[in-house]
């Protein structure tokens, strides 16, 4: 365990790497902070914590900078995240309010995350597997034809064409609508199918293979896979990091091209807390020299999907971890209200 010190001497070395970009000596940090000790012990210091792996001395540059272990220390013993202003949280408001639909909602989440903390913004659409369903609709458009409309609880609206066996009347048509909504509406589209499977038995013989058929396609449009869909946006960000990235750049935006590194990135929904992964911590190869943090968000207690940032590992974490968990908040808010 390192002691409050040299942890306070690491917390400034981190502070003033992110700030500066240059390699930190110990007579910058001596006049910068308020260590209380004399140069020679911040550099007796420095050394121990060279020692244990927590700082590097990048080529022959008399500074030193954190390692991967380093900022993962710093993270971990955060006292807590640097709250946005509030023409901040204003403008958040502001902007995600004009909204009109979950499409637009995820488009500007990710420009304004992208804006807020100058990094690679990453938001996945709400997962249909942890939604529930506010309402079914069917059009009827011809005889022989309807339109299935799917809304779930998050906002997302899906649309099927159905071709009937036969014609369906109007009166069997609003029959099987308010039946079916009276049977799936608030429940998770893991639980239709049971709710749903003995619906053609309420209806005439002759109606059933319709029946049938409607029940199959709203069944198929609860378990595509369109669910995993991300938005990605602000990696010309990236490019003002170029010296951040040891080689080059292209490892990293290679990985952020293939959707299912970003999903694996982003993690599993249901961790809604607060993640960050640093260097090598992350799986993928192009991205060892970047830092992702990410949260979950949704319409109540329940997370339905992940949004964050990937950045290079000389990253702000208290602002980043900041604007990523107020961002996660209001549109959680904008689901609940919408």
């Amino acid at each position: 365990m390192l002691s409050e010190r040299r942890l306070e001497v690491l917390r400034a070395i981190v502070q003033d790497y992110v700030g500066t970009e240059e390699p930190v000596g110990s007579k910058a940090l001596t006049e910068r902070h308020n260590l209380k000790v004399s140069p020679a012990t911040v550099r007796n210091d420095m050394a121990a914590l060279e020692d244990e792996g927590y700082i590097a001395q990048p080529h022959t540059s008399a500074g030193r900078i954190p390692t991967d272990k380093g900022y993962r220390l710093f993270v971990d013993k955060l006292a807590g995240v640097k709250p946005l202003s509030s023409p901040e949280r204003r403008a958040i408001q502001n902007f995600l309010d004009g909204a009109v639909d979950l499409d637009d909602v995820v488009g500007r989440t990710v420009r304004l995350l992208a804006q807020l903390t100058r990094q690679v913004a990453v938001v996945q659409y709400p997962s249909l597997t942890r939604s529930t369903v506010r309402h079914v609709e069917l059009l009827g458009l011809a005889p022989a034809r309807l339109m299935l409309v799917l809304i779930t609880d998050t906002g997302r609206v899906e649309q099927r064409l159905i071709d009937c066996p036969a014609p369906i009347g109007e009166t069997v048509l609003a029959d099987l609508r308010a039946r079916l909504n009276s049977r799936v509406v608030g429940q998770r589209f893991t639980e239709v199918p049971s709710l749903v499977q003995d619906l053609p038995e309420a209806f005439d013989a002759d109606d059933r293979a319709t029946i049938s058929t409607v029940l199959a396609t709203l069944l198929e449009t609860l378990v595509e896979e369109t669910e995993e869909r991300l938005m990605i946006g602000g990696t010309a960000n990236l490019t003002r990091f170029g010296h951040d990235f040891p080689l080059t750049i292209r490892p990293v935006l290679e990985a952020l091209e293939e959707q299912v590194v970003l999903l694996k990135l982003l993690g599993e929904a249901k961790d809604s807390g607060m993640t960050v992964r640093i260097g090598h911590e992350n799986q993928h190869e192009g991205l060892s020299s970047t830092s992702v943090v990410s949260v979950g968000y949704g319409s109540g207690d329940e997370a339905v999907a992940k949004l964050g940032v990937v950045g290079p590992t000389r990253m702000d974490y208290p602002g980043t971890m900041g604007a990523v968990r107020a961002v996660a908040r209001y549109v959680g808010q904008i689901l609940a209200e919408s």
